[in-house]
């Protein structure tokens, strides 16, 4: 069969290779007609993950089954099925709780796995002829029968879409609130189209590219272009300084910074600037464990500069009532509106003696103290 293989950073081609098989009773075999080029594929492309020469690319599928093992039951050949990127076996802890993107049986010894990706199995894509798709009855989508027809739209699910819908599940999005999105990639734009099906009040869309921000606009979302002013201060202008309920992030670790550097930090510290206190937010880009090829040593080995300077530790003010003062020891209530002064943000130096005071035994004990940090955190 003919696929798609990695030769190296940069290097792909299409070559014969030994046709995908049934390997086990529980595997189909899908003749692929349609099959999508991720930002993943691209970070593999590009030779930034471990993704090992040789292997075929795609995790974006579907096609017709044309093939099944003996153990499986509901998929038939004939079918047109989507084939979600993510492999389950559908029987283990995880899988059984709906956490199928963390199976614990398709890639033994991690949690997860995936056609054609790095670091999820020894599972081949399906930009090729055919995949061997393995426990065949819970990860194939069955189609209908119009699959034939509308197989470009159908193939979105098989991905895309799904992973635009489940950022705003993450962030938590209800139906009247706002939500700013991060990308207008494919993703991020199925984000926004997905927080509209939902409700949502007002949804932004940042990028730093014209033409992906037009298409956010035609869709309906407000587009903030983020090289022609910050995107938190145009999204906190535009919400009167309350920034949005929600927030998601469909960029990834190669975001950039407004002059065009790689800076994976900056959508994930926007993200969190531009949403409000005890708001929600939901990530989906891709970042990785280990990054060789970046351009600064946090990034090379999977970290970022997070800020938690203005976002983590900026502490509401004790108001009355959420530290019950009546309960504590003697001479306890005067100590703590000492440390943080009533009615106003505490000081970071403020908050951190507090919290180191109430974890001592001077406070005797604190029935239902809450601290709120920003975010919706609790200390």
């Amino acid at each position: 069969m003919k696929a798609i293989v990695y030769g190296g950073p940069r290097d792909v081609s299409v070559k014969n290779v030994p046709d995908a098989k049934i390997q086990k009773p529980t595997d189909a075999l899908v003749r692929v007609t349609s099959t999508n080029i991720c930002g993943s594929d691209m970070h593999m492309y590009e030779g930034r993950t471990s993704f090992e020469t040789g292997r075929i690319f795609g995790h974006e599928n579907l096609g017709q089954v044309i093939e099944v093992g003996a153990g499986v039951d509901r998929i038939k050949v004939g079918d047109w099925v989507c084939l979600p990127f993510n492999i389950g076996c559908g029987f283990c802890e995880n899988c059984e709780k709906g956490l199928t993107g963390y199976c614990l049986t398709a890639n033994p010894g991690s949690a997860g796995a995936a056609y054609g990706f790095a670091d999820m199995g020894d599972h081949e894509g399906g930009q090729a002829e055919l995949l061997r798709v393995p426990y065949a009855d819970f990860n194939c989508l069955l189609l209908p029968e119009d699959a034939a027809e509308r197989e470009e739209d159908y193939v979105m699910l098989s991905d895309i879409f799904p992973t635009g819908w489940h950022a705003t599940e993450l962030a938590g999005l209800l139906p009247g609130e706002s939500v700013a999105i991060y990308g207008a990639g494919p993703v991020g734009l199925m984000a926004a189209h997905s927080a509209m099906i939902k409700g949502a009040s007002q949804v932004f869309v940042v990028d730093n590219h014209p033409d992906r921000l037009a298409l956010a606009a035609k869709m309906g979302a407000t587009p903030i272009n983020s090289l022609e002013q910050g995107a938190v201060d145009q999204i906190l202008n535009l919400t009167n300084g309350k920034g949005t309920d929600r927030g998601c992030e469909c960029v990834g670790y190669q975001c950039c910074d407004r002059h065009g550097h790689e800076a994976n930090h900056v959508t994930m510290n926007n993200l969190v600037a531009s949403t409000k206190a005890t708001g929600g937010i939901g990530v989906v880009g891709v970042f990785v464990p280990q990054d060789p090829g970046a351009h600064n040593d946090l990034a090379k080995e999977g970290k970022m500069a997070f800020d938690f300077g203005p976002h983590g530790i900026r502490v509401n003010a004790i108001a009355p009532g959420e530290i019950d003062t009546s309960i504590l020891s003697p001479g306890t209530a005067e100590i703590v509106e000492r440390l943080v002064p009533m009615h106003r943000l505490g000081k970071p130096e403020e908050v951190a003696s507090l919290i180191y005071f109430l974890c001592t035994a001077g406070a005797s004990y604190v029935n239902g103290a809450e601290i709120h940090v920003n975010g919706g955190q609790h200390v």
